[in-house]
């Protein structure tokens, strides 16, 4: 009787520990949402003119009209259409965006991977320069590098993935110390294979999933620092459509015409949680 009890409660647990994990597999409607979200901003990006109602550059004769069927979103101070300067805004944005986390991240995860697998004074100096890089704000860091580099979208894509490669080197460096020590990559050296064949085919690819995941979140945070780039005036430069740029050009009709600064942020916003909430559902799974 009593190991029918026991045996009747460890399936139970099973039960509840296989259901545990099935919930953590499916995917949540706050991680779908993010996904369609994200994906229509992408659409947006590579095929801007299938969304788009107007040309984004020229003027009409309606300037600060409000929305409504003809101009989805209203116009701005020289009657160019919002609704189509949003769409695309969205490539400069976003490929802008994904320009910098592509040099944040391979920048940063070759610092990590020198720096963990080396030791000794590689790693010193080179995390004491991760360290001063991380000490300074990472808006100050981009403007630097803008200064040295020129305007642009680019530049600016360029300078905001220098500022977040601390930030994944620091990431990268802590998996390949956890999987430097690891028994397998011990054999493997051990076997006879040589040093640059064990970190392409054991270190680097077991220590890159927290890496990709924190690629999602600093997408989102590009997004953010190079619309705070271009509403300073650092980044892409006037007439063509850029959501930082946007809203700066905007900020001096907020009492007038809320919707030109209103509408351009809650597309920041909705992009930047949608990746962040991509982030979460991709750290559970790796």
């Amino acid at each position: 009787m009593h190991s029918a009890r026991v045996t009747g409660a460890s399936a139970t647990k099973r039960r509840r520990r296989g259901a545990a994990s099935a919930s953590t597999r499916r995917p949540s409607a706050a991680t779908l949402l993010a996904v369609a979200v994200l994906a229509l901003a992408a659409f947006a990006a590579l095929f801007p003119s299938v969304l788009a109602t107007d040309n984004p550059i020229s003027g009409t004769d309606a300037p600060l009209a409000p929305p409504s069927s003809h101009n989805w979103l209203g116009t701005d101070a020289v009657g160019r259409d919002l609704y189509s300067r949003i769409v695309f805004g969205a490539r400069h944005s976003l490929l802008g965006a994904l320009l910098a986390v592509a040099v944040g991240l391979v920048v940063g995860t070759l610092v990590g991977l020198i720096a963990g697998t080396r030791g000794g004074l590689v790693d010193t100096v080179l995390m004491r320069g991760v360290d001063v890089l991380l000490s300074v704000p990472s808006l100050l860091v981009s403007l630097s590098v803008i200064i040295l580099l020129g305007f642009g979208t680019v530049n600016a894509a360029i300078a905001v993935g220098v500022s977040s490669a601390a930030t994944f080197a620091r990431l990268s460096r802590s998996q390949v110390l956890s999987v430097v020590g690891s028994q397998y990559v011990e054999a493997a050296f051990g076997s006879g294979s040589s040093r640059l064949k064990v970190l392409v085919r054991h270190v680097l690819p077991n220590s890159l999933a927290p890496v990709i995941a924190l690629a999602a979140v600093q997408f989102g945070s590009a997004i953010l620092q190079l619309a705070t780039l271009g509403f300073l005036g650092y980044g892409t430069p006037p007439p063509t459509p850029e959501w930082g740029l946007i809203i700066a050009e905007a900020r001096d009709f907020i009492a007038t015409a809320w919707w030109l600064t209103v509408i351009p942020g809650l597309a920041i916003v909705a992009v930047v949680l949608s990746a962040n909430q991509l982030s979460r559902a991709l750290r559970k799974v790796v």
